[in-house]
């Protein structure tokens, strides 16, 4: 293995039989995501270990998927840039080398609001920050350019006000906010979607719409994500068991093309494809003055 491959061994470690298979089976899994364009995270490679029945669900099993996937990278096994902490990150300013780099790079950044002369307004919201990268990409993906947002829990009052008061914003515009929200399927995740529901409706002023799109039911049943116990401190868990059962589900266990799936159909439907096209060919246009703008000022060929 090579850097080629996005594998670096930075220091020799001797595993043994058991070891050595689990830090492939590691391998194959953020392989598979990355031939898909995704990375993974250490919980994701965990929960598929479970989904799949490769390893029991438990805090054991996630120590050892833990130290075995570091051990790997390490030792130049596992690829380094196919899996990710989404939950840090460098902050900088973002410099330029000239004022000719810096057009260029406003010319490469540059993009049209595609959604503003569309009838719906969609936002992605996902429950927790480490499934934000998973969402993002498919979000930021050039042919959707949804807005997303990971509330981190229940949203902030502050983050609340201020969604609210885009929601109002685009309905002045002549436009319908809709809201995707993804959580986990316990008494706290189902209940997170009704609170998103209703505080976003308080602030904005009308009613928005706030559409359920994972963790449900049905696609429980579907998928078969490993469960586990509803947690009794939970105040909201006996009305959760009296509708649920004693079961709950993560949204981290579902495969993320699944979720990217359904981020990209539930926008899909409500988007017009015309209308999309036309905003296109207005980018274009845009791009093409920009090029002149740029060749005027620096003398591009």
């Amino acid at each position: 293995m090579s850097a080629d491959d996005g594998c670096r061994r930075y220091r020799d470690i001797r595993l043994t039989e058991e070891r050595a298979q689990l830090v492939g089976w590691i391998r194959s899994v953020v392989e598979e995501y990355g031939r898909q364009g995704m990375n993974i995270s250490v919980r994701q490679v965990y929960y598929q270990a479970v989904a799949r029945g490769y390893a029991p669900s438990s805090g054991s099993t996630y120590a050892r998927i833990q130290s075995a996937l570091n051990d790997g990278r390490i030792a130049g096994l596992i690829p380094w840039h196919l899996v990710v902490d989404r939950g840090r990150g460098l902050r900088g300013l973002r410099t330029q080398t000239s004022p000719a780099a810096a057009l260029r790079s406003a010319r490469a950044s540059y993009r049209l609001d595609l959604w503003a002369d569309q009838e719906w307004r969609p936002e992605i919201w996902v429950e927790k920050a480490a499934l934000e990268g998973v969402v993002g990409d498919i979000c930021s993906a050039d042919d959707m350019r949804v807005d997303h947002y990971a509330t981190r829990g229940y949203d902030s009052q502050s983050q609340q006000y201020e969604a609210g008061q885009r929601m109002a914003r685009y309905v002045r515009a002549g436009q319908r906010p809709i809201v995707f929200h993804l959580g986990d399927h316990d008494p706290s995740g189902v209940d997170m979607t009704r609170d998103v529901q209703e505080r976003l409706s308080m602030f904005a002023g009308v009613p928005v719409l706030v559409q359920r799109l994972a963790l449900t039911m049905p696609q429980v049943r579907q998928y078969d994500p490993p469960p586990f116990r509803v947690k009794a401190t939970d105040s909201r868990a006996a009305d959760y068991r009296a509708r649920h059962g004693g079961s709950a589900w993560e949204l981290d266990a579902l495969d993320p093309s699944v979720l990217r799936e359904l981020v990209r159909e539930a926008v899909l439907r409500v988007r017009d494809p015309d209308v999309w096209e036309d905003s296109l060919a207005r980018e274009v246009g845009d791009l093409r003055e920009l090029d002149e703008m740029i060749e005027a000022a620096t003398g591009d060929d």
